[in-house]
Parts: structure tokens; sequence; C-alpha cells
């Protein structure tokens, strides 16, 4: 399984590859934007761990053109701590972060977690609830026969589950489990993930309608239950 590392500090990124080679990935290495880009379109690694503060081309604008080609799963690297930074990232379709500095095990332990979510369960049927219906191969939903609502991996496995379970409160947990899988994700980067999600699907995402929050448990669709 290939690895595409990509960071301006190369001792960083030296021991960050040290690090996944003794965990038995073969890794690529890039040290700018611009040959990131071109490495992983060479290479087509199954991971690309992605530092945003790039020379050339920004860490930002790589993971939003490989975004919008392919679903490459992208754990981005970065010493801000400011939630924007972060909140942008998952914007552009990242699937995890780690903020440095951070300990050897812990990366290898996100890596493995953003690498187990891309390798489960083939995707899922389409899911029909009330007037929207979401197409998980397409990462698309459809309300009211309106025009096609383009989403990232994270919002359509998100939006996916809770259709699945229609009808029912799911806890925080349970959804941060199947998400992120266990050990990758937490109630902040749900939360945010939650408000994109509303952004996109939502009449008026202050006061939803589709996703309700249960204080205390967490969230679901309510009321009705999902067709295939």
């Amino acid at each position: 399984m290939k690895v595409l590392v990509v960071d301006d500090d190369r001792v960083l990124a030296d021991v960050v590859a040290f690090t996944l080679r003794r965990e038995g990935y073969r890794v690529i290495l890039a040290y700018d934007g611009k040959s990131a880009l071109s490495r992983w379109e060479e290479e087509q690694p199954d991971l690309i761990i992605l530092d945003i503060n790039l020379p050339i081309i920004d860490g930002f604008t790589v993971c939003k053109r490989i975004r919008e080609q392919a679903d490459t799963p992208i754990l981005l690297l970065t010493v801000r701590s400011e939630e924007d930074d972060i909140v942008h990232g998952l914007d552009l379709g990242a699937d995890d972060y780690v903020t440095k500095p951070f300990s050897p095990r812990q990366l290898v332990a996100r890596a493995k977690a953003v690498l187990r979510r891309g390798y489960q369960t083939p995707a899922s049927p389409i899911r029909k609830v009330r007037d929207m219906t979401f197409y998980p191969n397409q990462r698309e939903v459809i309300i009211s026969q309106g025009e096609p609502i383009s989403l990232t991996p994270l919002e359509g496995r998100l939006l996916d589950y809770l259709m699945l379970n229609a009808g029912q409160v799911i806890t925080t947990d349970a959804i941060i489990d199947h998400v992120w899988s266990p050990g990758g994700g937490d109630r902040d980067m749900l939360r945010q993930l939650v408000r994109r999600l509303r952004s996109k699907i939502e009449v008026d995402p202050a006061n939803p309608t589709i996703i309700k929050t249960i204080p205390g448990l967490g969230y679901g669709i309510i009321g009705d239950r999902a067709e295939t």
C-alpha cells in the first residue's frame, strides 16, 4: 500500500516516512505542492499525508485539485490550531487532520483509520427519505426534484448513515465511529461536519428540519424511515 507524504520540512518528512515504512507501507515523498500533484498523478497512492504550509502551491490548493478528480484519502498535517483553517481543509474534502507536533504512533493510528474508511464495504444503495434522494456512488443528493447537490466523502458518509437510520436517534459516539472509524474524529469535527452538511441540504441551516440535534444524545432524521 502506497502513501504519499508531502512536507517541506525534510527532516519531519523523513521521520514520517521511516515510521510508515516500519509499518509496512511504501512511501513516496514530495516537498512542495507542485511536486505533490505530479507524484500523485504518477503513483496514484492509497493515502496522502499533506502539510498545509507548502511552497509553490499550498496544501489547501493541492487538496482541492486532487479532490476535484479523485477520492484518494487525504490526512492533513498542520501547525495551525485555528478552527477556521481546519474547517477550510475539511470543507475542501480532506478526511482527517493531525496538528503538529504529533507522535509517530498518533500519526500511524490516524492514517490507518483513514485507510480503513477507504476500504470498507462497497457503496450503499440509493437512499430515499421524505423528498430527499441520496446517490452514494455519485455522492449527490437531490431534494424536491432540485439540482443535484455534491457532497464531500465525509458528508456523504454522514448523510448515508443518518438516512439508513432515519426515524432513530444515533449517538454522537456511534456516528463518529461510523464516519471516521474508531480512533479517528472527535465531537468538534462531527459538529463541524453536521454544520457543513446542513448548509448544503437545509433551507435554513440555523433552524434545521432534516438533521435534528438531540441534546445529550446525538443526531437523527426523526419521524421518517429510509427506503432503498
